[in-house]
């Protein structure tokens, strides 16, 4: 009862405020050490998460350094081609068109009824063979007048010829006049013409006739028909009767810049034969191989260049009159050339230049001077040496001493010429890229758990 008072004596002696405390004291003691723990929580986590980027940091720094080396930048994987020698032709590209020696439009000589047509359209014919046939009757009536009017004349003549040997004889005996002599061997004279006039129109009679009968003026081959058979022609027809056209041989006419004119002429005056091998329009198949055969006598001075001529034999047709043809001319050719591939050529402010492969695996840039291109290679006219290799292929971001990795490509493939497999370390670093952040990603969520 003592303890009951001293409580209650001693609650009623302190203030208001103290009174109510331990009512109100429970409530709030268990707050303050929940948010130290989620404190606490939010730290472990942000160390963590902190710890984790660190570590990628670390571990791609050690990836860069074993790549690298010491040089602390990943070496540019490349392939590269061994410098040769070799025969560069010297060789000179120019675009040309399919012309035919002879391009003859059959035409008729005299007016008649065509009667025959003895071709067909897209016939191969020889000089000679028979094409068509003209009305030949007129002019076989006008040839049986002439000769007749030959025979008249030959007789007169024969006659006068008689009566002058007479009054030759007669005027030594001085029996006749002088006079009539003289007149009688003007009227010989006078009958020769005539007989020389008949025989002149008896040929152009037979001329005609021979005009009637029409033959190929050279071998090739016929094009369309003009006219059909029945029809009456005339010389003054524009398109006359078929076009004939040459085709074996034949020859293409190309165009040169003149600059390349000394060193041609300079060939031909030797004696060489100089070849032409002659392309397709998209310049890919070889149609034909012939020889330059005639050059132009002037130069066009509109287009600075000169006009040459080459023939082939053309014996399967491969060319085709006015057909559109790349023209290569072998003008001469380098032999032991130093000779470099075409995609090892790389053009700068100073000139041409290469990527030169040396034996530690850097590469170093080298200046060169290059000279005639022969399909895919280039002969190097200096800055190389046989045997040594360039780089053809991964040059975007080289620069001189960089060190490289050398791709083989026919090692890899199995055959040369295809692109090569990805190579077999490039292929894992990817997959294990990929292990090492999805591992990162379980121990992020670990952590975040």
């Amino acid at each position: 009862m003592d303890d009951t008072v001293d409580r209650a004596t001693l609650a009623s002696t302190q203030p208001p405020a103290a009174r109510e405390a331990p009512a109100t004291e429970p409530q709030l003691q268990p707050k303050p050490p929940k948010r130290r723990g989620l404190l606490k929580w939010l730290i472990v986590v942000v160390l963590a998460i902190g710890c984790i980027f660190a570590w990628e940091q670390f571990q791609q720094h050690e990836t860069d350094k074993e790549r690298a080396g010491s040089g602390g930048t990943p070496p540019q994987t490349i392939r590269d081609a061994p410098v040769t020698t070799g025969d560069v032709p010297i060789i000179i590209n120019a675009l040309g068109a399919v012309t035919p020696l002879a391009t003859v439009t059959v035409r008729t000589q005299i007016n008649g009824q065509l009667q025959q047509i003895a071709f067909q359209e897209g016939q191969m014919v020889k000089a000679g063979d028979f094409l068509a046939q003209i009305d030949a009757r007129p002019y076989e009536a006008t040839l049986a007048q002439n000769q007749a009017q030959f025979e008249k004349d030959t007789e007169l003549f024969n006659q006068a010829q008689s009566d002058l040997d007479r009054y030759e004889i007669l005027g030594k005996q001085n029996s006749i006049a002088a006079q009539q002599v003289t007149d009688q061997q003007f009227l010989v004279k006078q009958d020769k013409a005539a007989m020389a006039i008949d025989q002149a129109q008896i040929d152009s009679a037979k001329l005609n006739i021979t005009y009637c009968h029409i033959v190929a003026p050279v071998s090739g081959r016929v094009g369309l028909r003009q006219v059909d058979q029945g029809n009456y022609v005339q010389t003054t027809d524009a398109n006359g009767i078929v076009l004939l056209t040459e085709l074996e041989p034949i020859s293409v006419i190309f165009t040169v810049p003149e600059d390349y004119l000394p060193q041609i002429q300079a060939r031909v005056k030797t004696g060489a034969i100089l070849p032409v091998a002659i392309y397709d329009r998209a310049n890919v198949n070889k149609l034909q191989d012939g020889k330059l055969a005639f050059i132009d006598n002037q130069i066009d001075v509109t287009t600075g260049t000169v006009k040459l001529r080459a023939l082939f034999d053309n014996t399967d047709d491969s060319l085709f009159p006015q057909q559109f043809v790349n023209a290569r001319l072998t003008v001469d050719t380098m032999s032991n050339a130093i000779v470099a591939p075409n995609a090892a050529i790389q053009q700068g402010a100073q000139g041409a230049f290469v990527y030169v492969v040396n034996d530690d695996n850097t590469v170093s840039v080298r200046q060169i001077k290059t000279g005639p291109v022969d399909g895919e290679r280039t002969a190097i006219l200096s800055g190389l040496k046989a045997g040594e290799k360039v780089v053809i292929d991964g040059v975007d971001r080289l620069r001189d001493g960089a060190k490289v990795t050398v791709r083989n490509t026919q090692a890899q493939t199995g055959a040369p010429g295809k692109p090569p497999a990805p190579a077999a370390k490039d292929a894992a670093e990817p997959d294990q890229q990929g292990q090492q952040h999805r591992h990162r990603r379980q121990g992020q969520g670990q952590s975040d758990q």
